[in-house]
Order: structure tokens, then sequence, then C-alpha cells
């Protein structure tokens, strides 16, 4: 059973981006929809970074102390001024590790 669930997902997953990757195939999305679908990538990654940097034993963390909310702001603030990825990273491991070495 449980790995007949594996495999159908294995298969929806691999068709659905199948679809739009292979060239020969017309699949055109309308304009509309292609400006919709680029707002899913900020959305997942902000369902999966606030969750961790402002909650802490199941109660919010608003804390000075909180080192995952200075690095989510230095990552926050550096992606802003540079619009690089990697800066970003950078900055926000640094503004990480020096909040949880100062406070």
């Amino acid at each position: 059973m449980t790995l007949t669930t594996i495999l159908l997902l294995a298969a929806i997953t691999f068709t659905t981006r199948y679809l739009f990757l292979e060239g020969k195939l017309p699949v055109r999305l309308a304009p509309n929809i292609k400006q919709l679908l680029s707002y899913s990538a900020p959305a997942v990654l902000s369902a999966i970074c606030l969750p961790i940097i402002f909650i802490h034993d199941q109660q919010p963390n608003w804390a000075m102390s909180n080192s995952y909310l200075w690095g989510g702001v230095a990552a926050t603030i550096a992606a802003y001024k540079t619009n690089n990825v990697y800066w970003t990273v950078v900055i926000g491991f640094c503004g990480f590790f020096l909040s949880g070495s100062y406070f």
C-alpha cells in the first residue's frame, strides 16, 4: 500500500512538471496565470520561514534574544539592498550567529 502510494505520487509529480518543461507539448499559460504563479515561491518561502522565526515551543517568540528573528531581519534587509541570493544568505547567517553570541 505504501509503495503504491509513493509510486502514484511520483507519477503525478513527474507528469505535472513534465507538461510544463517539455517544449514540444502545446501547453501555454495565460499571462494572468503566469503572473499569479510568480507569487507562489515567495508565498511558500514565507509559509516555511515565518513559523521557524516567530514560534518557539508552541508560543510566539517576540523577545529581543530571538536569534532567528535577528537573522531574518538581517536577511530581509540584505535581500532588499543587494538583490543577491548569496549575500542574503551570508548576511542572514551572520546576523543569526552574531545575535546568538550577543544575547
